[in-house]
């Protein structure tokens, strides 16, 4: 082992069949230049092939190689890859590759708990760094994999909307605001990137449908679902409302909700993003300040489940891909806890109680 006059790196010397092999080990820390000369002379003597490039890799080609893959299969969606690979080229950037082990990646998780970044969401960007090693390892450009101890993570939100809480809210909102809270309540879909994004043709009243399309879902999967009739009465008004405005405007209006008035920051018939403010009044003035509105998805999958319906059919009708988020948000709610409390009073009391599946549609009607 030695280090060349004109070269910062150590440099080592093996034999492989008798030949001899110079090779720079690309850093400048006799102990990791040690470790790699360690390395090569123990793939000579086992026959394993050299791979003179490993120890040289950067962290910049392996995560150019891991959003390639997600480009290339479609197995993730790129801009929430591109969300999670920010921060690790932020800590990682110009590392070699093979360099990186538990220690510098507990230092990695400490950084970002100093910047107030949640467990789960430093879970989630390890996720991505272990997917992106192992696919280093599996295209020969790493060839120990260093262990990832995930965080512990605090437990999932268990909010929910009971039906009086939801009705009471919903009412202190303008109308076509109770729309939206009304298709977040029923089938637990997204307000900003699902519902608001509602165009009139993702409607068809006459087979009482509301779809999305193919990519505009977070899991990039279309859905159809079919309208309660209550619920397709208010889509249906709202959509002349939105024709009404046209014929006020002059103007082609595509979204099923559209601004009717005109603001600082937009015309009548654009869009709305979003409606925090009015969100947070109504929650505040009907007693329950400080609840999100995702806790609509927690309460449409209990509200599915617990209406009968299967459970591969309510995860269709909530867009939960995998069985574990939606598990996860399958919590069980105080009054969940009060029926069942019932349940075991009416058996001791000898009385026989059924379980009852009944339609969504009757679900709603009788919990009103």
């Amino acid at each position: 082992m030695y280090k060349p006059k004109k070269s910062r790196y150590w440099w080592v010397k093996y034999y492989v069949n008798g030949i001899a092999r110079y090779e720079s080990t690309g850093t400048e820390k006799e102990t990791e230049a040690r470790r790699f000369l360690k390395e090569r002379e123990g793939r000579v003597v086992s026959g394993q092939p050299i791979l003179p490039r490993v120890e040289r890799i950067r962290y910049e080609e392996v995560a150019a190689d891991l959003r390639l893959h997600y480009e290339t299969t479609g197995a993730r969606n790129i801009k929430e890859a591109d969300t999670r690979l920010k921060p690790l080229a932020r800590f990682f950037a110009g590392r070699r590759v093979a360099s990186i082990g538990p220690a510098d990646i507990t230092a990695y998780s400490a950084k970002r708990q100093a910047e107030n970044v949640s467990n789960g969401s430093i879970n989630r960007e390890l996720a991505v760094l272990g997917r992106m090693l192992r696919l280093a390892a599996e295209n020969g450009k790493l060839i120990r994999l260093p262990e990832i101890r995930k965080l512990k993570e605090n437990a999932p939100r268990q909010g929910f909307f009971e039906r009086d809480q939801y009705e009471s809210v919903r009412g202190l909102l303008p109308v076509d605001r109770q729309l939206a809270v009304a298709i977040e309540h029923e089938f637990g879909w997204r307000c900003q990137s699902e519902v608001l994004t509602l165009e009139l043709r993702h409607i068809d009243l006459k087979a009482g449908t509301i779809r999305l399309d193919m990519g505009a879902t977070k899991n990039d999967e279309g859905r159809v679902v079919y309208l309660p009739a209550d619920l397709k009465r208010q889509v249906a008004a709202q959509i002349e409302r939105v024709r009404a405005l046209e014929r006020e405007t002059g103007r082609v209006i595509p979204y099923l909700f559209p601004h009717f008035s005109k603001g600082h920051r937009y015309q009548k018939g654009d869009r709305i993003r979003d409606f925090k403010k009015a969100w947070a009044t109504a929650c505040r003035r009907a007693g329950v300040a400080g609840r999100l509105r995702h806790d609509f998805r927690r309460t449409a999958v209990r509200n599915l489940v617990n209406a009968g319906v299967p459970e591969r059919v309510a995860m269709k009708v909530t867009g939960h891909k995998t069985r574990s988020v939606f598990d996860r948000y399958h919590i069980v709610s105080p009054a969940d806890l009060q029926e069942a409390t019932r349940k075991l009073e009416a058996a001791r009391s000898g009385a026989t109680v059924q379980p009852t599946v009944i339609p969504l549609d009757s679900a709603r009607k009788a919990a009103q």
